[in-house]
């Protein structure tokens, strides 16, 4: 899917029409992957853009305090300069401020269609510890169960803390390791079982099952809500 550029609303002819045909064309594509229950990259890719656009109508410092990472020194300088423009002529200013009042409230129910997928999504899904856990669950397995799919992916986690203007969040990685199938002779008990017995970088992990009887596309929308809801499962009960 082609994105918006950061700075797609300060970047050429600064004209209402033409940056709501922009706008539009792309929340267009935007829908139909919300339409087909893919949410990500897009919806993180969105929201981004919505606090971009609602950041410069504020200033051009919380702009520049808010988003060091991904916009450069150069996006940056462009927007400053567009800021200054703005001050010293009224008709762009308002043209301006008519292309983000619009671009504002377009995005934003476009980010509604796409956390109401995952709520809806986040609401179905369960997480259920695998035998006794460790002390320390900031890395082991996870099983993810879609559907009625008589198997389950298998993934590895690490969870990690960094802080961000002075406040500690907790980020997930994750690698792929294989698809089982799940049967009476295999149940979750004996994969976690296998995984101890095999990978022996990890004598003691913390394991749990991820399940959801939902069918939605796993890449682009089961596994990001389920990494997410996995690293709230775990603050919650650490």
């Amino acid at each position: 899917m082609k994105s918006l550029s950061e700075t797609w609303f300060a970047e050429g002819r600064i004209d209402f029409e033409l940056k709501k045909y922009t706008l539009l064309a792309y929340l267009q594509e935007v829908n139909k992957y919300f339409n087909e229950n893919k949410l990500y990259p897009q919806l993180a890719d969105i929201v981004f853009h919505y606090n971009n656009i609602v950041a410069f109508r504020e200033n051009k410092k919380y702009l520049q305090e808010h988003f060091p990472k991904k916009l450069t020194g150069i996006q940056m300088e462009k927007l400053q300069l567009l800021y200054e423009k703005m001050i010293e002529d009224d008709e762009l200013m308002t043209e301006l401020e008519e292309i983000i009042h619009y671009s504002a409230g377009k995005i934003r129910n476009t980010i509604h269609s796409g956390t109401a997928i995952y709520e809806f999504v986040e609401e179905n899904i369960s997480i259920t510890p695998i035998g006794l856990l460790p002390l320390d669950t900031q890395e082991g397995y996870f099983f993810l169960s879609s559907g009625n799919e008589k198997s389950t992916r298998v993934y590895q986690y690490r969870l990690s803390i960094f802080e961000k203007h002075d406040e500690k969040y907790r980020s997930i990685r994750t690698a792929y390791l294989d698809l089982r199938h799940r049967g009476i002779s295999s149940t979750y008990e004996h994969i976690k079982a296998e995984l101890i017995r095999h990978r022996k970088e990890l004598p003691n992990p913390a394991v749990y099952s991820i399940e959801t009887t939902l069918t939605y596309p796993v890449d682009e929308t089961l596994l990001p809500i389920a990494k997410r809801s996995l690293v709230k499962f775990i603050s919650t009960a650490s």
